[in-house]
């Protein structure tokens, strides 16, 4: 039984029971290798170095998606200070067309968005004139 036959009948024994995730955790990944072990071809067993390999490939995905969850927090945290920088500042586009005070800022997936007195909405980033 291959990796990927083991996987599958685990994705959908989950999904089944109603467990739905999208990401595998440590234990998932212990409980696939433990699968695997006990579905392997007996004339044919796996190597201890292709248990260890896999083993260490999960653990640089999971140190990936570590670094992953700080740079998002070292991202919000940049765009919350920008935000508490322009809160009650005049900013006006690169084009001159939207100007106004900023009375709120809200954090999107694009960014900051700053919401103006008059109404607008303006993304901020390169080219907003603050004053």
């Amino acid at each position: 039984m291959n990796v990927s036959s083991v996987a599958s009948a685990a994705y959908n024994q989950q999904t089944s029971a109603g467990e739905k995730t999208s990401t595998v955790s440590y234990d998932n990944f212990l409980k696939l290798l433990m699968t695997q072990m006990r579905n392997q071809d007996p004339t044919d067993p796996m190597k201890s170095t292709e248990y260890m390999a896999q083993l260490a490939t999960f653990s640089q995905v999971e140190q990936t998606v570590k670094s992953n969850e700080k740079l998002d927090a070292l991202l919000s945290s940049f765009a919350l200070s920008q935000a508490d920088s322009v809160i009650g500042r005049t900013i006006s586009s690169a084009d001159g067309t939207i100007s106004g005070k900023v009375e709120s800022v809200m954090i999107t997936s694009d960014g900051a968005v700053a919401k103006l007195s008059n109404g607008d909405r303006v993304l901020l980033g390169p080219g907003i004139v603050i004053s």
